[in-house]
């Protein structure tokens, strides 16, 4: 199922699929019997309650099979951008060639995966990570790596934040990933993994092992020139005292929902949570006030904006978060205001250790050639083949890979993503699970709605002209991803680097199996959470965790209730 690909002609589907709800339901029906349709209610039925629309009216779409996740809003049609949305799609879903010229053109010279659905199968969070050797070149796994200074809790700076593995020759990988091997674990809470009423669970979680052997600009003939750049974190590399962690994919859809919601109501939130005695990272907000603001100062002119995107809250608006990022920085694919590569934090380790190398110096003179074939950069052609190569790679002037039309179609494609509707809204189960869901706490850091503003879209890169016109938007939408927008600790064994996580929206998360094919439901920020009671209990493995009172309320409810939360929070 990770190599599945939609055999519906992707531009027919998405220019029709507002009309032809109904009659597909029958058809994919016949095909997929475990699947069931939510067709879109039609103007007479007034009696679905306002959580039914996820995304709100302009959010919302209406499929709950495998497409799910794929769906343009409503507000996409609105705008007039499908033709827009429908070629973003195809940019997102296929892969980027090695070659210098033509589709998709400009993959490396080093990369973290080759297109969006790698990571994102499905457009879904990435997949269970698997057991054994890592690999990234399987469709599906989003689970990236994570290397940081132990001492230090920041990303080491001999490598990217997102590290690459994998390189178009004659470069070589940063890291060699054969070499990179993940173990599930089993985990043992102070109740021994059991509830009141004697029912069992089971905690595991992932445990990465990278020997300095893997690491590309560890290697001894590079050890002296490496020295030389003066790196703050070089021991750490020479030792091999650094420490790996892994960090899934979150789902894309819903990312402009979520982009629209006004940064006063965000900070409002974190200072609604500081007054009730919550923790909070004080690098970000402390005293009733934001104090570490995103901005860009490369592409844009450093305003400062609220963070609210990633796992560690390192973005501000979508139009520079990790979508836009990734778009660059994971294939490593030039566009007109990113023209340099993305190596490692230090800009010169990953270049030094490449122009050194014999086979690099060997294959460089055919590559460059067909990177500029007019010699237009004459200090990639001079006689010194390892000047050649640094100056290449550390280079601020490349080719443009991506035009901008195609970075345009591809965030009108990314804000333009709709969340599914929830399913089953008048059960009586998930009715109960949703009271409960509240009634011990849950509702505190997953916050079940908002209201967007304006929506007046901001953009720190000053990419877009104007952005209110280019996108789709989403003005006064009721919405309901589950989220506080707020960072939170649950100090779990082999916790998130830094231990702070953005609380991680539940919307549509019930339908990552059907969506992608995992076996598991793949939950938290390293997927170890195989389903949504191993999920919850792993907020109560602490007695430090921020959730641990409502865990342990979770904890001591009767099964029926304890089945009623986990059947709410699939069905959102």
């Amino acid at each position: 199922m990770y190599n599945v690909r939609r055999t519906y002609n992707k531009i027919i589907y998405h220019t029709m699929k507002r009309y032809s709800y109904i009659l597909m339901a029958g058809a994919v029906a016949l095909s997929f019997s475990a699947c069931r349709i939510e067709e879109k209610p039609t103007d007479e039925v007034t009696d679905l309650p306002d959580w039914y629309y996820t995304g709100g009216r302009q959010g919302t779409a209406y499929l709950s099979t495998m497409n799910c996740f794929e769906q343009p809003t409503p507000s996409v049609e609105k705008a007039g951008l499908v033709d827009q949305f429908n070629r973003g799609d195809q940019l997102a879903e296929r892969s980027f060639n090695s070659n210098a010229a033509g589709t998709r053109s400009g993959l490396g010279p080093v990369y973290v995966r080759s297109s969006c659905q790698h990571c994102h199968p499905q457009y879904s969070h990435g997949t269970t990570i698997q057991e054994g050797a890592y690999s990234s070149s399987r469709v599906g796994n989003g689970t990236l790596l994570v290397v940081y200074n132990p001492q230090t809790q920041a990303y080491v700076t001999w490598l990217a934040g997102m590290p690459q593995l994998h390189a178009v020759a004659p470069f070589k990988a940063p890291l060699d990933e054969s070499l990179i091997n993940v173990e599930w674990k089993t985990a043992t809470d102070k109740w021994g993994n059991k509830f009141s009423d004697g029912e069992t669970y089971e905690l595991v979680y992932p445990v990465v092992t990278m020997p300095k052997e893997a690491v590309y600009s560890a290697r001894p003939e590079f050890a002296e020139a490496v020295k030389a750049l003066d790196l703050t974190d070089y021991d750490v590399m020479a030792n091999a005292t650094y420490d790996v962690l892994l960090e899934n994919t979150i789902g894309i859809y819903g990312s402009g929902l979520l982009d629209a919601i006004p940064e006063d109501s965000i900070v409002a939130q974190w200072a609604k949570e500081e007054a009730a005695g919550a923790k909070l990272n004080e690098n970000y907000f402390k005293g009733g006030q934001w104090v570490g603001y995103y901005a860009n100062k490369l592409q844009g002119d450093g305003t400062p904006y609220v963070r609210r995107f990633t796992y560690a809250m390192s973005r501000g608006p979508l139009q520079d978060g990790a979508g836009a990022n990734a778009i660059w920085n994971i294939p490593n694919v030039t566009r007109s205001d990113r023209r340099y590569h993305y190596l490692d934090l230090n800009g010169k380790v990953y270049a030094t250790c490449a122009s050194k190398d014999p086979d690099v110096q060997a294959g460089f003179p055919e590559y460059i050639e067909r990177i500029d074939p007019n010699h237009e950069h004459a200090d990639w052609f001079t006689d010194d083949i390892e000047a050649n190569i640094f100056n290449f790679l550390t280079s601020k002037s490349l080719p443009v890979e991506m035009n901008d039309d195609e970075f345009i179609e591809m965030m009108v494609w990314h804000r333009g993503l709709a969340v599914p509707a929830a399913r089953n809204v008048k059960d009586e189960k998930v009715l109960r699970g949703k009271e409960l869901f509240s009634q011990i706490g849950c509702a505190t850091c997953h916050r079940p709605s908002w209201t967007t503003g304006q929506d007046d879209i901001k953009d720190p890169n000053l990419f877009f002209k104007n952005a209110n016109t280019q996108l789709p938007r989403y003005q006064n939408q009721k919405i309901w991803p589950y989220t506080d927008m707020v960072q939170h600790k649950l100090h779990m064994e082999n916790d998130i680097r830094t231990g702070w996580c953005r609380t991680t929206p539940l919307w549509g998360r019930g339908l990552h199996r059907q969506a992608t094919g995992d076996q598991y439901d793949a939950r938290m920020h390293d997927t170890r959470a195989r389903n949504v009671m191993e999920a919850i209990m792993w907020h109560f493995y602490s007695e430090e965790s921020d959730a641990y009172r409502c865990a342990d309320a979770f904890r001591n409810l009767s099964k029926d209730d304890r089945d009623a939360i986990v059947a709410f929070i699939n069905a959102i």
